[in-house]
This record gives structure tokens, sequence and C-alpha cells, in this order.
């Protein structure tokens, strides 16, 4: 398999993804402080959303990949 076919498969898959979900959250430890025996930490949970047309422009490039690697071979 060329590396053509599995970046677009890749792609496919993410954009498929990032329509199904939509967003994902991720925690970032911003602040940490430790005071003796006392250790304090401050996370905040961030959320990315993910546009529309990023997973189609996704599934859309990985396609069009996929049928000129066909094409070539």
């Amino acid at each position: 398999m060329s590396s053509t076919k599995i970046i677009a498969i890749v792609l496919i898959v993410a954009g498929a993804l990032a329509l199904a979900y939509g967003r994902f959250s991720y925690t970032k430890e911003s602040h940490d402080a430790k005071i003796g025996n006392i250790q304090l930490s401050v996370k905040d949970k961030e959320t990315v959303n993910i546009p529309q047309w990023a997973g189609i422009g996704a599934i859309v490039i990985g396609a069009g990949l996929l049928l000129a690697g066909g094409r070539r071979a």
C-alpha cells in the first residue's frame, strides 16, 4: 500500500470522526504550586470545536487522493 493511499484513508477516517463528534476536550494544567507539604494545581478543561466544513473537506481531499492514486497505478 502506497503512502498516498494511507494518507487518503487517514483523511477520510479523520473527516468522518470530525463529522460524527464535532468537538473534543482535553485537560490542561495551568498553575502548579507547592507550599510545604501542600501541593496545589489548577486544571482547565478546554474544548475544541471542529467545523463541519473541515470534516467534509478532509473527506473530499482523501477521496480525491484515493481516486488520483488509483488512476496512476
